[in-house]
């Protein structure tokens, strides 16, 4: 059988029956081409695990863990829609030993003070910005800044909502997450609240154009390349020398709460992972947290000796 077109097959059944994401199946599409670059020569029925371990060579000597383990879950994830489609009868990924240990890497966060000058640049510029476009495009924003914060969204859920996702009258949001596991937060803040509705309101035209809630001002939806030149504009325009990504948000929203003694399983739903052990990760940042309390409450500060 034509490896493209199971590819295709396969793209097109992950879209309208799984109803993944547009970043995950960009992912697989990318990921499959690589993998077809191998074996696609090759009668999908008699692809072995010899093959499948030359492509896993080949693999880590490119690129780094991380990336392995996406190829892999995409390469595996195919394999599976074969065998349930019958076009293999044996599934060559069964007799292959994938896994491997990953070097763990700490979430990288944002001081808060750095927070703190951000969303006062943004909001400065409403009011201060040059030109009326400046003043606009800073409420825009500040809507975005207040919101990655206000919820730990991933990039893609924000630049994904819908305007019927964010409720204000009730002060919820409507997140469709990785996996199409879906979630509702709340907004706790009332200026977060108040810029959301300025937004929404000044927006409203090229919202209804585009059926994004965050689009710019040609009535186009706001991509997430968009959203990191924001930052890094208000970044540069407060003199932080950190480079500062959308994730970073998020891993600081986790932090911040688990820092102000929030229950990790409230945390592990507000950021729609799930498995507990995807947010235990961030119990090794919060540094602050365990010197308070090895410093304050450890009972040897009580012997006098």
């Amino acid at each position: 059988m034509n490896y493209d077109k199971t590819v295709k097959e396969y793209i097109s059944y992950c879209s309208t029956q799984k109803r993944l994401n547009f970043k995950t199946i960009r992912a697989y599409t990318t990921d499959l081409k690589q993998l077809g670059d191998n074996i696609s020569q090759m009668e999908l029925s008699e692809v072995s695990s010899k093959e499948i371990e030359k492509y896993l060579k080949e693999l880590h000597k490119k690129y780094k863990p991380k990336t392995v383990k996406r190829k892999i879950a995409s390469a595996k994830a195919f394999f599976r829609y074969l065998e349930y489609r019958e076009i293999i009868s044996i599934n060559p990924w069964v007799h292959v030993q994938s896994k491997f240990r990953e070097p763990s890497t700490l979430p990288r966060i944002i001081p808060l003070s750095n927070v703190k000058k951000i969303l006062i640049s943004v909001h400065r510029q409403i009011h201060d910005g040059k030109t009326a476009y400046r003043r606009r495009n800073a409420l825009r924003d500040a809507a975005i800044c207040e919101l990655l914060f206000a919820t730990g969204i991933r990039i893609f859920e924000l630049c994904a909502l819908s305007p019927e996702d964010i409720n204000l009258s009730e002060d919820t949001v409507f997140i469709n997450g990785k996996g199409a596991k879906e979630r509702i937060l709340q907004i706790g803040n009332r200026q977060v609240h108040d810029t959301l509705v300025k937004y929404k309101e000044e927006y409203a035209k090229e919202i209804s154009q585009c059926n994004h809630f965050f689009a710019n001002q040609n009535g186009h939806p706001f991509s997430d390349q968009s959203v990191r030149r924001t930052l890094n504009y208000y970044t540069n325009l407060c003199g932080i020398d950190q480079h500062i990504t959308p994730h970073m948000w998020r891993h600081t929203f986790a932090t911040s709460l688990l820092e102000a003694d929030v229950d990790i399983r409230y945390i592990q739903e507000m950021l729609g992972h799930s498995s507990i052990h995807t947010t235990e990760i961030y119990t090794h940042v919060s540094m602050a947290k365990q010197r308070m309390i090895l410093c304050d409450k450890h009972p040897r500060n009580g012997f006098t000796i």
